[in-house]
């Protein structure tokens, strides 16, 4: 082939595409903070794939709940946001289930692993430690909190609770020492310095369900759902099992 047509041909390509890439959108997304290692992971993917830009805000429900009075695009947020009726307005259409996660326990990496196997060994578990890290201000640790009630330890273990700042925190606190146990979601507590004694046993658990859905006053919902569906791809899908979490 010629190479002046070959040049032109590149030059004419180069150009066609420009508009694309000037015209990619930037995205404020608002998701929850258990989906911060998932979702860090992905965006770039996500961003080097299509132009888009990814300006993520990762907090706890009741946080979120609150944002969604301010513009966004998009949210991948606690099922539980959804249950309050001025944050779901602020969606549109039905949300679609983007991830899972259950509960669990975790200790010090290299300390022994207590039994939590069983309802009853999970009890006895928790009142033995001497300290458990937590994070109750979000949809997950309001349910840790729950489990600990339903268990009818709530009152005896309270004093040794140690509330953390964040949901990262918690592994944080186990892997220095600061705490005997972490009881979170069990994607957060697969960190450095942490194991994971177990998941909650039998009907103690429950997933927690993550949800997708775009603004009902986003000027960008094309992007939006572009990503929405890039969270449904097998590279997605990978990603999120290599995380701890569950796809769908």
């Amino acid at each position: 082939m010629d190479k002046h047509f070959m040049t032109a041909a590149l030059l004419c390509l180069a150009m066609a595409m420009a508009p694309i890439a000037a015209t990619g959108a930037e995205l404020k997304v608002l998701a929850g903070g258990s989906m911060t290692a998932s979702l860090k992971d992905l965006g770039p993917k996500f961003e080097a794939a299509t132009g888009h830009k990814l300006d993520i805000t990762f907090a706890a429900t009741p946080e979120l709940i609150k944002m969604t009075s301010a513009p966004f695009d998009l949210g991948v947020v606690p099922v539980d946001v959804m249950k309050n009726d001025d944050a779901r307005a602020k969606f549109s259409g039905a949300p679609a289930n983007i991830a899972r996660v259950g509960y669990g326990v975790a200790v010090k990496a290299g300390a022994p692993k207590p039994d939590v196997s069983t309802l009853e060994a999970l009890k006895g578990t928790l009142l033995k430690a001497q300290s458990i890290a937590v994070f109750p201000t979000s949809a997950a640790g309001a349910f840790v909190q729950k489990t600990f009630e339903r268990l009818g330890i709530m009152e005896v273990i309270k004093d040794k609770l140690k509330v953390q700042a964040g949901p990262a925190a918690i592994p944080q606190a186990v892997a220095k020492g600061e705490a005997e146990l972490g009881v979170f979601l069990t994607n957060v507590l697969l960190a450095p310095g942490v194991e994971l004694a177990g998941p909650f046993p039998g009907d103690l658990q429950q997933d927690l369900v993550f949800v997708g859905a775009v603004s009902a006053d986003s000027k960008n919902a094309d992007a939006a759902k572009a990503f929405l569906d890039y969270l449904k791809t097998p590279d997605a899908v990978s990603v999120f099992k290599a995380k701890g979490v569950t796809p769908g």
